[in-house]
């Protein structure tokens, strides 16, 4: 895909779905550094699919020397994506009286995939940046889950309008999830899937690896 293609887009919601049962796993068992400002009592945030969680820790061994990969948001359930999109909608709709419903639908989805198609609701995505050894934060150019608005379109994974240091260390993120086989939503750069309709969309794919899934009820 060379243009922007947006999650509300019709092709994303054509591809179909061969679930491969893939468990979902929690990545704070991992070598992976976790930002628990999302956590929530059943540490949905922390879970991705098995084969996502390996591709990050293959990315993260290609790291330069110094960094880190820090997950900030991975599994949601359902109904909190569905949250999630409503409330940007609705700003939307405030910020914006004339636009029409699908307007205001596809102009969500620069930031929040439509609930039914959200591929952090089948445990695919993964909102993540980068830390130093010592898990500090580094600086990306926004924060994640930053929106268009307040961002200036900086939250657009090629934008311009951020400094060279952290211009270098979005391609050296990108870089290492697209070696290991992840793929990036350009409106938010902080946003990498495996596996989704989104990936198989932009792999060329025939279907998708994984859908909407519960979260296991063991807990921690």
């Amino acid at each position: 895909m060379n243009e922007i293609v947006l999650m509300s887009d019709p092709r994303v919601a054509a591809i179909g779905i061969q679930e491969c049962g893939e468990p979902l796993v929690d990545v704070r068992r991992s070598a992976l550094l976790v930002d628990d400002s999302r956590s929530d009592t059943t540490g949905a945030f922390a879970h991705l699919r098995e084969s996502v969680l390996e591709r990050l820790l293959a990315a993260q061994a290609g790291l330069p020397e110094g960094l880190r990969l820090l997950v900030v948001e991975g599994y949601r359930p359902p109904a909190l994506q569905a949250r999630y999109f409503e409330e940007y909608a609705t700003a939307l709709r405030a910020l914006n009286p004339a636009w029409s419903a699908d307007e205001v639908r596809v102009g969500a989805s620069r930031y929040v995939a439509p609930p039914e198609i959200g591929p952090h609701t089948a445990g695919a995505a993964v909102d993540i940046t980068l830390a130093d050894t010592g898990g500090r934060e580094l600086d990306l150019g926004t924060r994640t889950n930053s929106t268009p608005e307040e961002s200036h379109g900086a939250c657009y994974t090629a934008a311009t309008n951020i400094g060279p240091r952290s211009r270098e260390l979005r391609l050296v993120l990108g870089t290492a999830l697209t070696s290991a086989g992840l793929v990036n939503y350009p409106s938010e750069w902080w946003h990498w899937s495996y596996g989704d309709r989104y990936w198989a969309l932009a792999t060329g794919a025939s279907s998708a690896l994984y859908g909407p899934c519960p979260l296991p009820r063991q807990g921690r």
